[in-house]
C-alpha cells in the first residue's frame, strides 16, 4: 500500500539484460535486488542464504515445477513478510524461497540479484513502467492516468498472472490470433510453445538455450516471425523462441500459445492496470530497433566472488566460437585488448551482436591463454 498521503510513488528501476532490477527490503532487512516479474505469482527467492539474514525459519516444504528439463524441485514456505519498496509498504505477503540457486540470475545479470517479485506487486496497484527514464509509477487504480494517446489493450488475470491476445503473422503469411502470457521476467522478445506442433519452424534457425526455468535449462530453436500485432502496432521480424516439445511438459492451468517478453515490452511505455482488467502502451525511442541475436554462437555468465569472471556456458556447433577453437568451461578475459572485467555484460553482449565484424578475443584455454581472431556472422 502507498504511504499515507501519497497519491503516487515513484520507484527507479534498472534494466540489465533484458531484467527489471528493483531494490526492496523484507523484514527491515536489506536492500535487496529483486527482478520485476509479471510471469510469476507467488514471490520467489532465489537466494538460500537469505533465509537466514532476514531471519526466516524453516518451515513446511513445496515442490515447484516449470518448463525446463529436470524434475520439480523443492522450497520452503515463509511466514508472511514485511516488504518496504521506498514509498511503499506490504504486509503479510507469501514466498518461497528455494532451497538451492537454481537460476543463478547473478552470474547471468553479472550483479547480485535475490529473487522475483510478482503479482503481488501488480495486484493492488496500478503500475505505470517507464522504459524511457527507467522510472515505475505507481498509484491507485481511480487515480491512473494513462499516457496520451496509449493503446488500450485487453487483459486477464488468470493464476495470478496478465495474458492478452495478439496477432502473430508466420513465416508462410499464415495470421493468427494468439494467447500469451505478458512476462516482464523474460529477456527474449517472443516465444511460441506451440509451434513445432501447429506449424513448420522457420526455415533459418539455430539451436540454443532458450533459458532457465524451475526445474533446470529450456532448450530449442530461435527464428524469426514476420509480424505480432498488438492492437495498433505492428513489430515486423521478431525474434522468436520455440521450446522443444521434450521441454514442455508441464499440464498448465492457462491454455496459452507462449509469452511475450521484456525484448518487446521495453519498445513501449507500459501500464499494467489489473484491477480494471487493461495494459496501455505507448511507442517509445526504442520502437524501431531491429532485433538482433548474437553472432558469436557463445553463451556465458558471470562466477567468482566478485562475479568478475566470463564463463562460457555452451558454444553452438558450427558458429564462430566453435570455428575458432572455443569449448565451454573456457574463460574468456578480454575483448579487443579491453579486459572482461572492467566492462558490464550488457557492454559484452554488444560486442557480440551489434554488427558483423572481427574481434580479438583472448581466452584462457587448456591451462593457457590463447587469442584468436572470432568473425562474427549473422545466423538468424
Amino acid at each position: 500500500m502507498l504511504d499515507a498521503n501519497r497519491r503516487t510513488v515513484d520507484i527507479p528501476f534498472k534494466i540489465v539484460r533484458d531484467m527489471i532490477i528493483i531494490k526492496m527490503k523484507i523484514n527491515d532487512k536489506g536492500p535487496y535486488n529483486f527482478v520485476l516479474d509479471t510471469g510469476v505469482g507467488l514471490m520467489l527467492i532465489t537466494e538460500p542464504k537469505l533465509i537466514d539474514s532476514i531471519n526466516v525459519p524453516h518451515t513446511r516444504t513445496i515442490k515447484l515445477s516449470g518448463l525446463g528439463e529436470g524434475d520439480s524441485f523443492e522450497a520452503f514456505v515463509t511466514p508472511q513478510l514485511d516488504i518496504v519498496i521506498p514509498g511503499l509498504r506490504s504486509s503479510g505477503v507469501s514466498a518461497a524461497i528455494l532451497k538451492t540457486d537454481y537460476f543463478n540470475l547473478s552470474g547471468f545479470i553479472g550483479m547480485p540479484v535475490h529473487g522475483l517479485l510478482g503479482y503481488e506487486f501488480f495486484n493492488e496497484m496500478a503500475v505505470k513502467v517507464n522504459f524511457t527514464d527507467s522510472v515505475l509509477t505507481v498509484c491507485k487504480p481511480p487515480d491512473l492516468k494513462p499516457y496520451k494517446k496509449s493503446q488500450k489493450i485487453p487483459i486477464t488475470i488468470e493464476d495470478h498472472k496478465p495474458y492478452m491476445d495478439a496477432m502473430i503473422t508466420f513465416p508462410d503469411g499464415n495470421r493468427v490470433l494468439n494467447k500469451f502470457i505478458i512476462d516482464l521476467g523474460a529477456g527474449h522478445p517472443l516465444s511460441l510453445e506451440n509451434m513445432p506442433q501447429n506449424n513448420a519452424l522457420p526455415k533459418k534457425t539455430i539451436r540454443a538455450n532458450l533459458g532457465i526455468a524451475i526445474n533446470g535449462p529450456i532448450t530449442g530453436y530461435l527464428g524469426r516471425m514476420e509480424a505480432i500485432e498488438i492492437g495498433k502496432y505492428k513489430i515486423k521480424k521478431v525474434i522468436t523462441s520455440f521450446p522443444d516439445l521434450d521441454y514442455i511438459k508441464r499440464a498448465y492451468s492457462v491454455k496459452r500459445d507462449g509469452n511475450i517478453g521484456l525484448g518487446i515490452l521495453k519498445r513501449f511505455n507500459v501500464i499494467f492496470d489489473y484491477a480494471n482488467g487493461f495494459m496501455y502502451l505507448k511507442s517509445n525511442n526504442r520502437f524501431g530497433a531491429p532485433f538482433e541475436h548474437d553472432m558469436s554462437g557463445m553463451e556465458y555468465y558471470w562466477t567468482g566472488d566478485n562475479l568478475n569472471h566470463l564463463i562460457v556456458s555452451r558454444v553452438e556447433p558450427g558458429s564462430p566460437a566453435d570455428d575458432v577453437g572455443v569449448i565451454k568451461d573456457d574463460e574468456i578475459t578480454s575483448i579487443n585488448f579491453k579486459p572482461v572485467s572492467k566492462m558490464t555484460l550488457e557492454e559484452i553482449d554488444s560486442y557480440f551482436k551489434t554488427t558483423e565484424r572481427s574481434l580479438l578475443l583472448e581466452v584462457y584455454h587448456d591451462k593457457k591463454y590463447d587469442r584468436v581472431i572470432l568473425t562474427l556472422r549473422k545466423r538468424i
